[in-house]
């Protein structure tokens, strides 16, 4: 009793500073750098990633977000939803444009004109942020100008709230001019020309960042790096998202399903199939789809398919030809080459259905109208000897073996039948003429 009274008094001694230690934990953790890095198409995976990465960064206290960009471009609702989120972040977030060769053209020059603090490494670009892919589709003079306009109005906000060059980003909408780190830099269209991420944090250090909140001063000299990598899951889907994966996913998905109808019971041709037309149409809810190409794809299929089974002379393969290449190349509704499918894969995926379709499949047809040669119903139109008298039942010997068999007509013995159709296990015959 009296050492449970011990530990007890131990414990309420020690219970005030358990308390404290969250909260000291909370203070030190200020001097920490997280740390991602994005290369590619801004799209719904880049956008989840980003912000999932603010908000952690965020819980984690951390002095500020670097976000190694290297991008073309991409869709403007995942830029915007970039945009929105760092303007609203509680720490500061610092876009980096890096490693040397990289870029930020496109939508990423939005995102970075929006964070804390711009940079860029030695080596790199900046521009060409003309909206050829906002609102999808080919568009009209006077649409194209409105979306022009409202990217203008969009990017000048944002460099004016951060205190840069609005001027020349706006330049690079409406006339899509390109710079390299060291213009940005005179031209104040970044803040800092770093080469790499320890002296990037050595010139942070002093900086003040302008959050919802208020200003906050970077203490960044001797911080911890703290480096998020895309998991497995961001990794996949941003494969699966990909204009040429999402396309080659949807022909793979498509013969799979066919083979396995022209061939059932194989069963794997048919899960495969199915697999990868779910994946595809996930894909193409994140895409710009025009609806017309993807019917237009149909149709090729079903042309070649058509060919199969009707003598065109090749005029239906041609037919299907020509729609799947015009279906590919209308596949997604947008000007940029960044989200369409390449002239490499359109070529190649073409010339492979089509070898599909006339080879393979076309085996597959041969060989259902080829005669059977198994089973009972391989004896149909055989030659044999009746061995007794058919009136009308009787027995025939047929390819080595003996059979039950009826006849319409008296047969007599050693006489030649010829079977016209098995019915269980019995044979109809009549007289071989």
């Amino acid at each position: 009793m009296a050492m449970i009274l011990r530990v007890f008094a131990v414990t309420l001694f020690f219970l005030p500073l358990f308390q404290i230690f969250p909260l000291f934990s909370k203070e030190t953790g200020g001097n920490r750098l997280d740390v991602i890095t994005y290369e590619g198409i801004i799209n719904p995976v880049a956008s989840e990633f980003i912000l999932q990465s603010i908000k952690e960064a965020e819980e984690q206290n951390s002095e500020a977000l670097i976000i190694q960009l290297d991008t073309p471009g991409g869709l403007d609702s995942s830029m915007r939803m970039i945009v929105k989120r760092i303007l609203s972040a509680e720490i500061p977030v610092v876009v980096y444009v890096s490693p040397s060769g990289a870029r930020a053209a496109s939508a990423g020059v939005f995102i970075l004109q929006a964070a804390h603090v711009a940079v860029m490494a030695t080596g790199t670009n900046v521009g060409a942020a003309h909206p050829v892919s906002i609102g999808g589709g080919e568009m009209t003079p006077e649409m194209s100008k409105k979306a022009e306009n409202d990217a203008a109005a969009y990017i000048r906000s944002i460099a004016e709230k951060r205190g840069r060059n609005a001027d020349w980003v706006q330049k690079a909408v409406r006339e899509s001019v390109s710079i390299s780190e060291k213009e940005a830099l005179s031209l104040k269209v970044v803040d800092l020309v770093s080469s790499d991420l320890k002296e990037l944090a050595a010139v942070l250090d002093g900086k003040t960042a302008a959050l919802e909140k208020g200003n906050k001063t970077l203490r960044t000299k001797n911080a911890s790096f703290h480096f998020k990598t895309m998991s497995q899951r961001f990794k996949l889907l941003n494969a699966i998202i990909d204009p040429n994966v999402a396309y080659i996913l949807m022909l793979l998905g498509v013969y799979g399903i066919l083979f396995e109808l022209y061939n059932p019971g194989l069963i794997l041709p048919g899960i495969v199939g199915g697999i990868c037309i779910i994946l595809a149409f996930y894909a193409f809810q994140t895409l710009p789809i025009n609806y017309a190409g993807l019917l237009l794809i149909i149709l090729g299929v079903i042309l070649f398919l058509t060919e199969l089974t009707v003598t065109s002379y090749g005029l239906l393969t041609v037919g299907g030809a020509i729609s799947l290449l015009l279906g590919s190349l209308l596949l997604y509704r947008t000007g940029s080459s960044n989200l369409s499918v390449s002239w490499s894969m359109i070529l190649s995926m073409t010339g492979a259905t089509l070898l599909f379709f006339l080879v393979i499949i076309g085996k597959a047809v041969g060989a259902l109208k080829n005669p059977v040669v198994t089973g009972k119903e391989s004896l149909v139109n055989k030659k044999g000897v009746a061995r007794t008298d058919l009136k009308p039942k009787g027995t025939v010997f047929i390819q080595g073996e003996l059979w039950d068999a009826v006849s319409e007509e008296p047969v007599s013995a050693s006489e030649e039948v010829v079977v016209v159709e098995v019915e269980r296990m019995v044979l109809k015959v009549k007289k071989y003429q």
